[in-house]
């Protein structure tokens, strides 16, 4: 099993990655508006958002024919606070 810091870490290593989670931070956004907010591809964008989901970070609410995203608010700040306390032991 993969532990939490590695799953956070592959989370934000790309900048794209951050992008989007910066978008959706307070608000539910569908892939389109992602994609062309950040100026990605609808593909591109899909694919990031498939990854951050698959590592826990985000919500999917469906309503068709859109899927609505937004960020796993609690799960992410409990692994930003870990993630803080290792940096700090460094």
């Amino acid at each position: 099993m993969e532990f939490k810091e590695e799953k956070l870490s592959r989370a934000i290593s790309a900048f794209s990655r951050r992008q989007i989670l910066r978008l959706i931070a307070d608000t539910e956004m569908t892939v389109k508006d992602i994609a062309e907010s950040t100026e990605m591809s609808v593909s591109l964008a899909s694919r990031h958002l498939k990854l951050l989901y698959d590592l826990g970070f985000l919500n999917v609410r469906k309503e068709f024919p859109n899927k609505f995203y937004s960020l796993k608010v609690k799960e992410l700040k409990g692994l930003l606070e870990l993630y803080d306390k290792v940096i700090k032991k460094i």
